[in-house]
């Protein structure tokens, strides 16, 4: 399931060509990105089929588990800017979304890229007991201030963790159970155990994900 059409969420289907059968979960403005590039060829549609992921309909994965697409405030992808030459970098619907993921008992939501907590994705999160969250950046302009890059995390369209807007704030009150980021940039200090801002997002009941990290619901 791709989640945006960014480098770094459609690349490793690159790595997926070796005719393993799956199917390609994805809103049709991410896969018109796809068809448009023939380079994603190497998968075979005939074992690798193209399925559209429609906003707000939840599609059965596995029997009993549905996951369900919804819009969240994003951005274009950086190599398509240019098609929005003279138009806000902000999207398209289906350019950057969620997925809830439920077996009608429990569920949780998952959102690797999002550009900020609007009211209505708050609204959603609301008592979710388990929320996966962008966590590229602590402070919007960390990347800059270590000479690493130009551009301010909302630029990126990534949330920031701190700061007014970020989203600690943001969902300080949102009654979530388990709050895990997810998609952390190689310059944020939260990956450093110790540092002061891993003992803030602790603090404020976050954790940090790691590789081969296990949750159970």
């Amino acid at each position: 399931m791709l989640t945006n059409a960014d480098v770094d969420h459609i690349a490793g289907l690159l790595n997926l060509r070796e005719g393993h059968a799956f199917g390609i979960h994805a809103t049709p403005r991410i896969l018109s990105v796809l068809a448009a590039n023939p380079i994603f060829n190497v998968l075979n549609p005939a074992i690798v089929p193209r399925l559209p992921l429609l906003v707000g309909e939840p599609v059965q994965v596995l029997p009993g588990l549905t996951v369900t697409a919804f819009n969240v405030p994003g951005k274009i992808a950086l190599y398509l800017e240019n098609e929005a030459a003279g138009a806000s970098l902000g999207t398209q619907d289906g350019d950057t979304i969620g997925l809830e993921v439920s077996d009608g008992r429990s569920r949780f939501h998952y959102i690797p890229g999002c550009a900020r907590i609007d009211d209505g994705l708050k609204a959603r999160l609301c008592g979710s007991p388990l929320l996966f969250l962008d966590g590229t950046l602590f402070a919007d302009d960390e990347m800059i201030a270590q000479g690493l890059s130009h551009k301010t995390g909302q630029r990126m369209g990534h949330i920031s963790m701190s700061g007014p807007d970020g989203s600690l704030a943001a969902l300080a009150d949102s009654g979530i159970g388990r709050r895990v980021y997810i998609h952390i940039n190689n310059s944020n200090p939260v990956l450093r155990e110790g540092s002061p801002e891993r003992a803030e997002v602790n603090r404020r009941g976050w954790d940090v994900a790691f590789d081969g990290m296990e949750l159970s619901l």
